[in-house]
């Protein structure tokens, strides 16, 4: 089937460099991202937002709330509640140390960038209501790390609510990117009572939209997307509703996955992971894109 990405040739030229030596990747920066979900008529919604245009990375692209790993995240102290560390290790397919700071940084990032909060005042409890001043005051020195997690939960008398998460994918950035993220993909539906709000400095405009929808806009060209970000829209949109998908994500573990460029006719593309290339085989059956 055809590619989910066509590369000129000089993305070609410059990953055979990389490949044979002769260049050195960027080393790659953990990250987080977090598929927000909500119930929909058409099945999931998910919560996208779009990035500055003048980013760096990714700029004008569709993504779910994320960002990478501080070294605050990796705190040992912080207030925690759900599956332990080691079996996020084992779901993430990582040590402990860096599951806790993947973890944290997955609620941490989802916070500063939409204002959902996946904790509460105990392991059976979780806020309903972030929109506040105080919180806004909070999330905001959380942005410009002026306040550490723990000590933003520990003040509020909050525990972390890690059993909200479910582990999704992994994607590495492909070797010829000049900025690299080993971003592993996690999926939580929002709290009942929150709020997403429009509050990311990164992002210019964001959007709740059935998965299936946010497939379709971005094969028409409406909206653009990474592939990473597509192919997990399309995978969402498989399921009835956000419990179905986190039912589906207790039975993943996440392997890592790097994208590498590969002939495709007279032109270039790059490979997807297995089970995304038979969600593209079957997608393909059923939508009008890729069919000119």
């Amino acid at each position: 089937m055809a590619g989910l990405v066509q590369l000129p040739a000089a993305f070609a030229e410059a990953a055979a460099e990389f490949a044979d030596g002769s260049k050195t990747p960027a080393e790659p920066r953990d990250a987080a991202t977090v598929v927000l979900l909500r119930p929909g008529a058409e099945g999931p919604e998910v919560y996208l937002l779009r990035r500055q245009v003048s980013m760096e990375f990714a700029g004008g692209m569709c993504v779910f709330p994320g960002g990478g790993v501080d070294p605050r995240d990796f705190d040992t102290e912080i207030a925690w509640a759900g599956p332990s560390p080691a079996a996020w290790a084992e779901r993430l397919g990582t040590d402990e140390a860096q599951a806790r700071a993947l973890v944290c940084a997955a609620v941490r990032e989802t916070f500063e960038e939409s204002g959902v909060l996946l904790a509460g005042e105990s392991p059976d409890a979780v806020v309903a209501d972030t929109t506040g001043a105080d919180w806004e005051a909070d999330r905001i020195a959380l942005e410009k790390r002026e306040l550490a997690m723990t000590e933003f939960l520990s003040r509020r008398g909050l525990v972390l609510r890690t059993d909200l998460l479910g582990a999704w994918a992994g994607w590495l950035t492909p070797i010829f990117e000049p900025r690299r993220y080993r971003t592993w993909f996690f999926v939580a539906e929002l709290p009942a009572g929150q709020v997403t709000r429009d509050v990311s400095t990164e992002s210019d405009q964001v959007v709740w939209l059935p998965a299936i929808r946010a497939v379709e806009q971005a094969e028409e060209r409406e909206i653009l997307m990474l592939p990473p970000t597509y192919i997990t829209s399309l995978d969402v949109a498989r399921y009835d509703d956000p419990a179905a998908v986190l039912a589906a994500a207790a039975e993943r573990r996440v392997e890592m996955f790097c994208p590498a460029v590969e002939t495709e006719g007279e032109g270039f593309t790059l490979t997807r992971p297995p089970e995304a290339d038979a969600l593209l085989t079957q997608r393909a059956k059923t939508a009008r894109w890729g069919q000119g």
